[in-house]
């Protein structure tokens, strides 16, 4: 069977099929809709992942099944969520657009439930519904179930995961025992044999290739960091990969704000999708989402069920969920017809096992990466920058202003000019508020307790911690800081690590046979009016020392790259 009309349905069914583009079934398509039309009537089981096409598989024949002489509710198709009914609603719609007599009406919660009712007087033959809507408006008597012919379970074990299970018996027990059960599953828990064997009769059992397409398509990987460095290293993937479009899963509504705010404040395109956002906002981000206008959306399992957008790249599993059947669902968002997907897993140390427990039972292999470090971090975001200029086009009047810089940039040769600007595109990244200049080099860790072997960039040997008698009461991050010691000793920005902040000082390591010259760099310089003391730590306390009267400095006046002048001056006149 290569086409629709094979398959037994309708000529004005397949003549709007071939209207919308739709050339040949899929695999799930061409088992179940020749079973479901000739069998009718009979339950029905069509175990396949999400994306291959079921909606088509059960919507298509149920079209043809109604009876378009009667008004009344014939099928109710039940999905765990807002987004997967609306979605669900909407291309049911575009198969019957040739067909007036034919009504689909959409109803869930988060919305003005009045609304809905007055939608439901209308004739209405298909119900798409979440399970405690529909159940709200069964008890306020704004539906019945009495006709219902066709119970279409959508994405069955996740309803079940999201605690629908009692709603889904209530709402059953409305209609005839002559109806038919329809129930579509990406897998089959113990749970799910409770429905079938309570509601079903000698159900069809169709099952396309799960285990299969889910080794084909996705790529399992997974990366070993410290959970305080998941979002660290998600950054850098996203910074390395900007092709990168993607899901990105976490536990609970909280985290799910929390990082999305994170990313956001470091200029990356990233949204977030939780329960606590209400319907109209949540449609506004998933609009932004297929419109291309974000890199990741950051969502809970719950909110993300029903997400049908195309061409995702990766899903990034910011922790494992508890049950097997949620791995499934999240990673079934890339993958997608037949189009290659990255299904990437952060754990700690302790957390391989989990990983091996998966590959077991989804007869997967996964494989370890690793997360890049900044040295290609930094070159991908050059070459981005590169590509930007690349493609920008030459305003009309740019000849005009270019008179007026042409004389200031006559010696300067194009080599030189371009070291230039590449190193204030350098210089940009490490103070543009981007945490990730004060991360390690290598964000890697090793399985099990141990730790990974840091490179040689990172570890401390030849190094000397120091102190500094500037912290964060003086107004200065550790972007002022560094630019601070800079402009005064005249090193390189690369030679200070591990900066750590305190709230009257802060530490850093530097090579340890720069100490004596370095401490004499300071001597002399004063901040708001206080002298700067720098000694290795080792020496004990720094002593108190009064006002010096040698140069004088202020991040907000001598360092010319500080981003927060007004902060720092108002709080060291504040402590005067």
């Amino acid at each position: 069977m290569s086409n629709f009309k094979a398959l037994g349905l309708s000529q004005k069914l397949c003549e709007v099929l071939e209207k919308l583009g739709f050339d040949n079934p899929t695999p799930i398509q061409q088992q179940a809709i020749p079973q479901l039309l000739k069998k009718n009537p009979t339950d029905f089981i069509g175990l396949a992942q999400t994306g291959t096409g079921k909606t088509a598989a059960f919507g298509l024949p149920l079209i043809d099944l109604i009876d378009l002489e009667d008004e009344s509710t014939q099928a109710i198709i039940m999905a765990p969520t807002r987004e997967l009914g609306q979605q669900t609603a909407t291309q049911l719609q575009s198969f019957v657009s040739n067909n007036a007599k034919l009504n689909v009406e959409v109803v869930y919660g988060g919305v003005d439930i009045s609304r809905q009712i007055r939608a439901l007087k209308r004739p209405t033959q298909i119900v798409v519904a979440t399970p405690g809507r529909l159940l709200d408006l069964i008890k306020r008597r704004a539906i019945s179930l009495d006709a219902v012919q066709y119970v279409v379970l959508d994405e069955a074990d996740e309803m079940l995961n999201m605690g629908f299970k009692e709603d889904i018996d209530d709402i059953i027990g409305y209609t005839s025992e002559e109806r038919s059960v329809w129930l579509f599953s990406a897998t089959m828990p113990p749970d799910i044999r409770k429905i079938v064997d309570k509601y079903m009769h000698q159900p069809i059992e169709v099952a396309v290739n799960t285990e299969q397409k889910s080794n084909l398509d996705i790529s399992h990987q997974y990366v070993i960091t410290k959970t305080s460095n998941k979002i660290a290293a998600i950054r850098r993937f996203l910074d390395v990969q900007p092709e990168m479009r993607g899901v990105m899963f976490c536990r609970t509504k909280r985290e799910t704000q929390q990082f999305a705010d994170e990313f956001s404040a470091m200029g990356y395109g990233v949204e977030a999708l939780h329960g606590d956002l209400s319907q109209g906002q949540r449609d506004a981000v998933m609009k932004r989402f297929k419109a291309r206008s974000m890199q990741l959306l950051i969502a809970t399992d719950v909110a993300a069920r029903g997400i049908d957008v195309n061409d995702l790249t990766h899903v990034i599993h910011h922790s494992l969920p508890d049950q097997l059947e949620s791995y499934t669902h999240r990673s079934g968002r890339t993958g997608r017809a037949g189009k290659k997907g990255i299904s990437l897993v952060l754990i700690n140390p302790r957390e391989g096992r989990k990983i091996k427990d998966l590959e077991r039972r989804l007869k997967v292999t996964f494989e370890l990466v690793e997360v890049p470090n900044k040295a290609e971090m930094k070159y991908s975001r050059i070459n981005h920058w590169v590509q930007l200029i690349l493609q920008t086009k030459v305003d009309k009047h740019v000849d005009d202003v270019l008179e007026h810089v042409d004389q200031e940039l006559v010696n300067l040769s194009k080599e030189d000019l371009l070291k230039r600007l590449l190193s204030l595109q350098l210089d940009h990244m490490r103070v543009d508020g981007n945490a990730s200049f004060d991360e390690p080099e290598d964000l890697n860790e090793t399985q099990g307790s141990g730790k990974r072997q840091e490179s040689s960039s990172g570890d401390n040997n030849g190094l000397q911690r120091f102190f500094i008698n500037i912290g964060e009461i003086d107004g200065a991050t550790k972007a002022d800081l560094l630019h601070f010691m800079v402009d005064v000793t005249d090193l390189n920005a690369k030679t200070f690590q591990n900066i750590e902040m305190k709230k009257n000082c802060s530490f850093f390591h530097l090579e340890k046979s720069l100490s004596e010259e370095f401490i004499k760099k300071f001597r002399g310089i004063s901040v708001g009016g206080r002298a700067v003391r720098v000694n290795e730590d080792n020496d004990g306390p720094p002593q108190k020392s009064g006002y010096n009267k040698g140069r004088k400095r202020d991040f907000g006046t001598d360092n010319k790259r500080n981003r927060r002048p007004d902060r720092a001056r108002s709080r060291s006149s504040r402590r005067r």
